[in-house]
């Protein structure tokens, strides 16, 4: 059993998108495919991915460095000790030789999109979905068959006003979701307030919505709207600061009374490790949204759980970032508090299966094997036409 080939293709998101930093029109995702020469159903099983959403495609490195040296390792040094599937421990030890400490962003991304592309080989090879392998490995066989999601959106757009917003919420309530996050900083705070409360009001409590400021605040901004955001109970406070900003977050934490969200643009399990430890944040309420494909992988997302656990976060806090296939079954394998959900936003690496169903917040599980990609279809057919 071996790897025999990796190969990565850029694939714009082609995107009008904006939020209170950026906006979409450049962005592009990498797209991995782990090809192997086990059969299944007489073709070679082949393992997929993509770098999530919100950075750029990431080849260069992977062409570079990490795919040549896994193909480069004996075939039985990358197989689990009885040689029955394929090790992403090992693999991901073997793409971070000779890598210096620190500079995690440079690397985290295309390592974790491969490391990804071989948990859905791995899970293919042993016939079962990943969320089923990663809850034997990881969660003591403990599968999380209910996974609350909720629904991102409430993007600025030329001529989008409040009538405008409450519709899209409206559409998503109609598909089942009871949870929605909307941006926040695009527009003046006494404007984003008037939103806010619009939308509170349809769905029925702050604590069905949360807000997303992208990191984009000034810190005299961020103060600003952690005060004026403190009355209305939301769900979360999301990025109100800059990522690695842990003082100005500490003190937002200090007099912000409802819960707070961050990590997802936080690549490594020593900048979370200084998140909770510097940052000022809350195990007993505070979200944390590590987006794993972009932060090495699944098996580095392990060490950092054990990590969180250690300072007494629990799985519950855990809501990762990347409203996708990967992330559901990483979220369901693992047993963390939700996933996110981005319909119709990013093209065909939007959403989840075709027959996927929300009802009352939680979303339906897949028994396709691997991470399920095969029932995307609009991605899938992207993703196929690599080999």
């Amino acid at each position: 059993m071996k790897i025999t080939e990796i190969r990565e293709v850029a694939i714009p998101l082609k995107s009008t998108l904006r939020n209170a930093v950026y906006d979409f029109s450049e962005m592009t995702t990498s797209v991995v495919a782990v090809k192997t020469d086990v059969l299944r159903h007489g073709k070679p099983v082949i393992g997929y991915s993509f770098n999530s959403t919100g950075r750029y495609a990431c080849g260069a490195q992977m062409r570079d460095r990490l795919i040549p040296r896994i193909l480069a390792a004996p075939a039985e040094s990358l197989l689990t000790d009885d040689g029955s599937n394929l090790n992403a421990e090992k693999i991901l030890a073997r793409m971070m030789m000779r890598e210096k400490p620190g500079g995690h962003t440079e690397r985290s991304v295309p390592v974790g999109t491969i490391e990804v592309a071989v948990w859905d080989a791995v899970a293919k090879i042993a016939d079962e979905p990943l969320h089923s392998v990663l809850a034997k490995k990881y969660n003591a066989g403990t599968l999380l068959e209910r996974v609350p999601c909720y629904v991102g959106g409430g993007w600025y757009a030329p001529g989008k006003g409040i009538p405008e917003l409450l519709a899209e919420i409206k559409s998503r309530m109609d598909e089942g979701y009871t949870t929605m996050k909307i941006k926040v900083g695009g527009a003046s705070v006494a404007e984003d307030l008037r939103r806010i409360e619009a939308a509170i009001e349809l769905l029925g409590g702050g604590q069905h919505l949360a807000v997303d400021a992208n990191a984009g605040f000034t810190p005299e901004r961020c103060v600003e709207y952690a005060k004026a955001l403190a009355p209305y109970d939301l769900r979360w406070f999301e990025e109100p600061t800059d990522p690695a900003d842990f003082a100005l977050l500490a003190e937002v934490a200090g007099f912000y009374p409802g819960a707070i969200g961050t990590g997802e643009n936080l690549f490594s399990t020593q900048d979370i490790r200084n998140l909770v430890l510097f940052g000022g944040l809350r195990p007993d309420r505070d979200i944390i949204q590590i987006d794993v494909p972009q932060s090495y992988g699944i098996v580095q997302f392990s060490r950092t759980l054990d990590m969180l656990s250690r300072l007494g976060w629990s799985r519950e806090s855990i809501f990762p970032h990347g409203g996708n296939l990967m992330t559901l079954s990483i979220v369901a394998g693992f047993g963390l508090g939700g996933c996110e959900a981005y319909p119709d936003v990013f093209g065909v690496f939007a959403g989840f299966a075709d027959d996927s169903k929300v009802d009352g917040g939680i979303l339906s599980l897949s028994d396709r094997p691997g991470i399920g990609f095969e029932g995307q279809n609009a991605l899938y057919d992207v993703m196929k036409s690599i080999f």
